[in-house]
């Protein structure tokens, strides 16, 4: 009789809303509650599919959570799992050892939260015994590999790890409880439980190293179908892996092309059949959209100054279309150059050149800008500093964006004043 578990990690309850642009207070709620939606599909899935047990690998929670509106919830999905003899497997991580609801929530019988000293528990399902292996972080920083201090694998038994590692690192993810992938391999481990890293992998090897990745993203920076793993350990012990879809608002980004465009409602149209591909390829209920304009056009100066106009537009298009939102507009369009003696003939447009070619391109200019961001980004609370990247590298991109959009928006706006619109 085959042993079957739902593996997830990083649902980070309630976690705060990180993206500025989410104005749109019907899409802030939708966002806001993806993360519990998400959970909900996951206990959804165990109970459909008759699991053995829910594994959370760490971070369930989002850090030093107070609020007694998500214990509740919490413990009536557990109370779910528990009224159908599904256990649950649970292991804390960097965020987890921050919660409050973590240290006071009282569990179902059936919940194992693991602590911070390696534990087994050994089951048997069937004539098949299995242990299962936790460690959980009791604080919120692991500078060093948890690795050696699990127990050795059980002789005879299908061994199930579970643990909150940053493995060899990734990018935008702090180094916690550092492991090599190999090291994994070769602990004598069927299958490791992984989490902490937002974005699915499997590593194929001696063992079955799976990190799940986040059930739900929470912003632009963690697009895509997000999922959880089911798994079968059959009887002659091979293990199966199925990716399961859990995410109910699904992050995209939509590139446009407005080349050539010179109507407002053929722009407007464009935007509507963009968003539309995007939507018969999303796999999630929902689809928030962070388009992104390109391309030579007419309307650049337009469309920069009515940007609120175009942003309900393709807002309402969104609604026609269903269940499709757009959560920022993004301006990489240009005005379309006319020939050879443009500048000469055109003052803004030289102007912009100028601009472009001689104020931006000094190093002193930039080096300003740069500190005026970093002042800001230091102002800001931790979970709104995204915008302007996790790293130096993604820094340095959206300086560059930020003065080259800056440029384009002063002549936009100056060619308007000289053509007289309003």
């Amino acid at each position: 009789m085959p042993f079957r578990f739902v593996h997830t990690a990083d649902i980070h309850l309630d976690s705060p809303l990180r993206s500025l642009a989410l104005r749109n207070q019907d899409l802030a709620e939708l966002v806001g509650d993806a993360s519990r939606q998400a959970l909900v599909a996951i206990v959804d899935l165990c109970l459909e599919e008759a699991v053995d047990a829910l594994v959370i690998a760490g971070d369930l929670y989002d850090g030093d959570q107070t609020s007694m509106k998500t214990a509740r919830f919490l413990a009536g999905q557990l109370e779910r799992l528990h009224q159908a003899g599904i256990r649950t497997y649970l292991i804390k991580g960097n965020h987890d050892a921050l919660s409050k609801i973590a240290r006071e929530l009282v569990m179902p019988e059936t919940v194992k939260i693991f602590g911070g000293h390696a534990e087994t528990i050994e089951i048997t399902k069937g004539s098949l015994p299995v242990a299962i292996h936790g460690l959980s972080f009791a604080k919120s920083q692991a500078p060093e590999s948890l690795l050696p201090k699990y127990r050795p694998p059980v002789q005879g038994a299908v061994n199930i790890g579970i643990m909150h590692t940053s493995l060899a690192g990734s990018p935008g993810h702090d180094a916690y409880a550092p492991c090599n992938v190999l090291d994994l391999h070769a602990s004598g481990f069927d299958y490791w439980a992984l989490g902490h890293i937002h974005l699915r992998t499997h590593h194929a090897g001696t063992s079955t190293v799976v990190m799940p990745g986040m059930p739900q993203g929470r912003d632009i920076n963690e697009a895509g179908a997000k999922s959880a793993s089911l798994v079968t350990v059959s009887d002659d012990r091979t293990i199966t892996v199925e990716e399961r879809l859990t995410s109910v608002a699904q992050f995209q980004r939509v590139n446009v092309d407005l080349a050539g465009v010179s109507e407002w409602r053929d722009a407007a149209e464009a935007i509507e059949a963009g968003l539309l591909i995007e939507r018969e390829r999303t796999a999630s209920p929902h689809l928030v959209a962070r388009l992104r304009l390109i391309g030579r056009t007419p309307l650049n100066w337009q469309i920069r100054r009515d940007l609120d106009l175009l942003q309900t537009e393709v807002e309402l298009r969104g609604d026609r279309i269903g269940r499709t939102w757009i959560e920022k507009i993004e301006l990489t369009t240009e005005a379309p150059q006319s020939g050879a003696d443009v500048r000469v003939a055109d003052p803004v447009v030289e102007l912009g050149v100028l601009m472009r070619d001689d104020v931006i391109a000094r190093s002193g200019f930039r080096a300003e800008v740069s500190e005026m961001v970093r002042d800001l980004l230091t102002d800001l609370p931790a979970e709104s500093r995204d915008f302007a990247g996790r790293d130096e590298a993604a820094l340095e991109r959206f300086l560059d964006s930020l003065l080259t959009e800056g440029v384009e928006d002063i002549t936009a706006r100056m060619s308007a004043a000289e053509r007289g619109d309003s």
